[in-house]
């Protein structure tokens, strides 16, 4: 049968129990469902419903990082999707089965670091309209554009906003121009591949806000980090809001240019709708670990979390978690909304993870803190010209590791547990936060973070919070642009990149041993649970293993980094896959304990999501792809689970 596309109200700060209308479930991005048919008792009869195959596969003139890092949305009986190169495919939610797909024909660039799509958004009817999905005839139909009541909006690597009907898949024609708007457009820089969007953009009040990623390290003159709202009906654009010119929130006319290279806003963000507040995870000015470049207002809103009021794009807060941010620490999570109970009473809460390992919770309506924040001593000393903060922000409730020594180097052999022991006392370490150098900067937590854009899942009822904390050290090296020939650069985000026009190139990787093991000691990866109420950490266990690290079907469990995040339900079950061997697990929450797990048939570096059929039965749905960044194992898949 046809699905239906069900009339909602226009905002999405809650979405049915049945359904999964935004990336985290909705706009406060809890990533916590109310469906409780699965359960700790019954999670063994758990069993794969169905799977299906995009066809949307890295190629050999992709990018290596070309990732499946997609969380469907479900609305009504369908399921939308993107994949890495900008598809859109719905599903039906109880078979799998296409419905229709649109592919936004994005060409292939080598100069993008990305290659990805972590999901689409969706606008429900505003018209109060139900209509019927179809399935599309043929799977290269081009539909000419329709007029849309609902949208699906698809951002891709090639800076365009497209929006889509729900119901076939054709472009809507009243929205910027036939259903597509250029992001390129007042941008100072327009090189190809160095401004592009991956994460889905938030639709709220009547706006869809659009943030965007700008390469790291390639260029001191690059696009803007401007953060966008557009009327979601026309297109037309409603406010901008520029790091480097935080109070010029008036659209931009046709002639001017927005500040180039200025902070970028490139993971998920959250809204409360009833606060009429908007909160972005920020990231950095490019350079990201030349600081010379950067500007008072560039840096009171570097790696931060900003909340704007959604309807004129002005700041009412911002709370800084690096000062001076010389090691690429964005804030990579969507923040999480919730309301939580303290010894005061109820506040309206924040929750966002960091790279660097604190978890900060503050009140998401003035954002000051909830839990304490307090500035500790920082390592000195950087090149000619820059300087580092001689503090850094940290939360009381945090991750952060203990520093390394020589007596924590590992390998899988001795020799190779000894290179890297002479590696480690070669490089420049001090701890935390030591500037990046010319001799070769140990940093840890390294740049895939002890937390990233997977976030954080939270229960809102029962007041924990549960995460996935890594631990992976990286090499930061200045390299001077005299001219020299280095070899390749500008080859993705982990390698040598020529920061064109600056006075030095940065080389940034992880510290692996010669067999590309990490050099540090495991365990690298945990699933961890918190009470918000007292800020005390419930538990902590290793999680996953070497499985799909050796050619010998070995499951010890050493504890393995990962990328992607978990989801809560009311069953007291988590889901998530995101480590590095292929297995989809489930989580007791009160105990952390894995009391479930399926074999994927790739990698699973993408939040799940879960839901109801049409049969009332519930659903778990993962992506399936891989991670070109981490060498899991390449697919196309979208797995689906339910109870027997």
């Amino acid at each position: 049968m046809p699905d239906k596309i069900v009339n909602s109200s226009a905002n999405l700060g809650n979405s049915p129990e049945t359904d999964w209308y935004a990336y985290g479930r909705s706009n406060m991005g809890q990533r916590f469902s109310p469906l409780d048919n699965i359960t700790p008792q019954n999670i063994k009869q758990l069993e794969q419903a169905w799977v299906y195959e995009t066809g949307d596969k890295k190629g050999p003139q992709d990018v290596g990082e070309t990732t499946y890092e997609a969380t469907p949305l479900k609305v009504g009986n369908t399921l939308y999707l993107c994949t890495p190169h900008n598809w859109v495919v719905a599903l039906d939610a109880d078979t799998g089965k296409k419905q229709w797909v649109y592919d936004a024909k994005v060409p292939t660039e080598m100069q993008r670091q990305h290659q990805t799509c972590r999901g689409v958004s969706y606008q429900p009817p505003r018209s109060g309209g139900v209509r019927s999905a179809k399935v599309q005839s043929s799977p290269s139909e081009e539909l000419d554009p329709v007029r849309c009541d609902a949208k699906i909006f698809l951002p891709t690597s090639d800076a365009r906003l497209i929006a889509l009907d729900p119901a076939t898949g054709a472009r809507c024609e009243e929205f910027a121009k036939d259903g597509v708007l250029d992001l390129t457009r007042n941008m100072p820089f327009k090189q190809a591949g160095y401004y592009y969007s991956t994460s889905p953009p938030l639709v709220s009040n009547g706006v869809v806000v659009v943030g965007g990623s700008v390469n790291d390290n390639y260029d001191v003159n690059s696009p803007s980090g401007v953060i966008r709202a557009y009327d979601v009906d026309t297109g037309e654009l409603k406010w901008n809001w520029d790091a480097a010119k935080p109070d010029q929130t008036k659209p931009i006319s046709q002639g001017e240019t927005y500040t180039e290279s200025s902070p970028n806003s490139w993971s998920v963000a959250s809204a409360d709708e009833k606060l009429g507040l908007l909160y972005l995870p920020m990231g950095n000015r490019t350079p990201d670990q030349l600081g010379m470049y950067r500007t008072p207002e560039e840096e009171k809103y570097s790696t931060s979390v900003v909340a704007l009021h959604i309807d004129t794009g002005k700041v009412a807060w911002v709370q800084q978690f690096i000062h001076h941010d010389l090691w690429d620490m964005d804030t990579p999570a969507q923040p999480v909304l919730f309301d939580m109970q303290t010894s005061t009473g109820k506040q309206p809460a924040l929750v966002v993870p960091t790279k660097q390992g604190d978890v900060y919770v503050l009140n998401r309506e003035t954002g000051k803190p909830i839990v304490p924040i307090k500035e500790v001593p920082a390592p000195q000393g950087t090149i000619k010209g820059d300087y580092a903060s001689p503090t850094q922000p940290s939360s009381e409730l945090n991750f952060k590791p203990k520093k390394l020594t020589g007596a924590d180097m590992w390998g899988a052999t001795p020799i190779d547990q000894m290179i890297c022991r002479i590696q480690f006392h070669s490089l420049r370490y001090e701890g935390q936060y030591t500037p990046p150098s010319t001799q070769g900067t140990l940093v840890y937590p390294g740049n895939f973070g002890v937390f990233n854009w997977g976030s954080v899942a939270v229960d809102p009822e029962k007041q924990v919070m549960f995460g996935m904390p890594l631990y992976l050290a990286f090499v930061s090296k200045l390299v001077p642009n005299d001219g020299s020939d280095k070899g390749p650069v500008n080859t993705g985000e982990h390698g040598l990149n020529s920061n064109a026009g600056g006075p030095y190139s940065v080389s940034l990787k992880p510290f692996l041993s010669p067999l590309g093991v990490p050099c540090q000691q495991p365990p690298w990866g945990y699933v961890a649970g918190v009470d918000l109420n007292t800020g005390e950490k419930a538990w902590q266990h290793k999680n996953g293993t070497i499985r799909d690290m050796t050619p010998l079907p070995l499951k010890i469990k050493l504890g393995m980094p990962g990328i992607g995040g978990p989801v809560i339900t009311r069953g007291g079950v988590v889901f998530m896959a995101a480590s590095l061997d292929d297995y989809i697990r489930g989580y007791d929450l009160t105990s952390g304990k894995q009391i479930w797990e399926a074999r994927l048939p790739a990698g699973g570096q993408a939040t799940p999501m879960t839901y109801l059929n049409s049969k009332g039965e519930q659903m778990v749905v993962q992506v399936a792809g891989g991670h070109g960044s981490i060498n899991t194992t390449i697919g196309d898949y979208v797995v689906a689970y339910k109870l027997k």
